[in-house]
């Protein structure tokens, strides 16, 4: 089996749009809507980018952003699982899978150095 995590980061953030626009908006979850779309596309988005790198330092640091941007959107799901208790579950599936491309950032990082 061929792993591909650029296809994996692109099809999570396609995941959360999914997910939101599940969710019907307010005052309090419009805010909280918009930003863990921009931290889970953004992932894929710099993986791509760090696959393209111009340098070590350049790929490096793209990757620390990945890891940056998958940590974050696990903060705004946990948000949004507070803010809407009946989608929880759903908020929690897709906290695993930015857990796990944490992990995996990190991981690379690492061996980065």
């Amino acid at each position: 089996m061929q792993y591909n995590l650029e296809e994996r980061s692109a099809k999570f953030g396609e995941n959360v749009i999914d997910f939101a626009k599940t969710l019907k908006e307010n005052t309090i979850i419009k805010p909280l809507i918009s930003q863990p779309i921009r931290a889970a596309t953004s992932i894929g988005a710099n993986y791509m980018e760090a696959n393209q790198a111009s340098s070590k330092r350049d790929f490096k640091n793209k990757i620390h952003i990945c890891r940056k941007e998958s940590n974050e959107t696990k903060h705004w799901l946990r948000m949004l699982a507070k803010a809407i208790p009946t989608k929880k579950e759903d908020c929690r599936k897709l906290w695993r899978e930015a857990h796990e491309l944490t992990l995996i950032f990190s991981k690379i990082a690492l061996k980065c150095k």
